[in-house]
């Protein structure tokens, strides 16, 4: 994943003027069409035409290749607004912090994903696959979810939650929905793995670091209580060693920027040297 990304990266920087502008833009256009369209197409022909189908690509409708992409999902008129918009706001806003390169790459490298998918999938069982493009975009959202976790959005229209929340409740459908032997999703995750496995296993690694130091210093807390314990006194100043048997009615707090357990007295927890060491 490591060396893909770099790849990329390099491609990229190369490139600079790779990539299309307002791809998400030009999605969201071509699928509200679509839909108003098919809506004044009551017997569906139009959208049959779309849809993916290896027989007819084979047979030169090679415009079937891309134009399933534009097939909405949604149901009804407000639905599919909705649902359009979202995906422009995740969509445009992964290209601002990607690059109109990167995130075109990672649009295209889920269509081809797909295709891929459906021709195994055509070639194997003799049947045409419904390639939705519902998982496609969920791709995305997930990538948008693991950049941009605290950003709140409002589910059901008033009630306010995290992305990140919507991203695993997303997540348990697509386990849902790999269990009932849909294989769509999986092809979805592997797109998002591969533009974003790198930065998920850093998140990993930095949510040890973090355990590890919080493990560590609770570590020390239990260590200097112990010592506490031995002692006749509960609290002792580092800086001007009055303790609380000796003054009761002192107040101590203490300081986690200093090596090891330190305790200080209130008229100098804001104002001591921080130690360096434990000794």
């Amino acid at each position: 994943m490591k060396s893909f990304n770099r790849a990329i990266d390099k491609f990229c920087y190369r490139h600079p003027r790779f990539g299309i502008p307002n791809l998400m833009l030009l999605v969201v256009i071509g699928s509200a069409v679509v839909y108003i369209i098919s809506m004044m197409d009551r017997t569906g022909t139009f959208a049959s035409y779309l849809m993916f189908s290896p027989a007819h690509i084979l047979r030169g409708q090679i415009w079937r290749l891309v134009t399933f992409v534009f097939i909405p999902q949604f149901g009804g008129l407000i639905w599919t607004a909705i649902g359009l918009y979202f995906y422009y706001f995740i969509g445009s806003t992964l290209q601002r912090e990607w690059g109109a390169g990167r995130f075109t790459l990672y649009y295209l490298c889920g269509i081809v994903f797909y295709l891929i998918y459906g021709f195994i999938y055509y070639y194997i069982t003799g049947y045409t696959p419904y390639l939705d493009p519902m998982y496609l975009n969920f791709s995305m959202f997930f990538a948008f979810a693991l950049l941009f976790p605290e950003t709140r959005v409002l589910l059901f229209f008033f009630i306010p939650i995290k992305i990140k929340y919507l991203g695993l409740i997303m997540a348990a459908f697509f386990v849902y929905w790999i269990a009932r032997g849909n294989l769509l999703p999986i092809v979805a995750v592997i797109n998002l793995l591969l533009f974003c496995g790198e930065y998920i296993a850093g998140l990993f690694k930095r949510s040890a670091k973090t355990r590890a130091s919080s493990n560590a210093f609770k570590q020390k807390v239990r260590n200097a209580r112990a010592a506490v314990n031995q002692n006749s006194y509960t609290h002792k100043c580092a800086v001007c060693g009055r303790t609380d048997t000796e003054y009761p009615d002192l107040d101590f707090r203490y300081c986690s920027k200093c090596a090891g357990y330190r305790c200080f007295c209130i008229d100098h927890i804001n104002s001591h040297v921080h130690f360096t060491s434990e000794d």
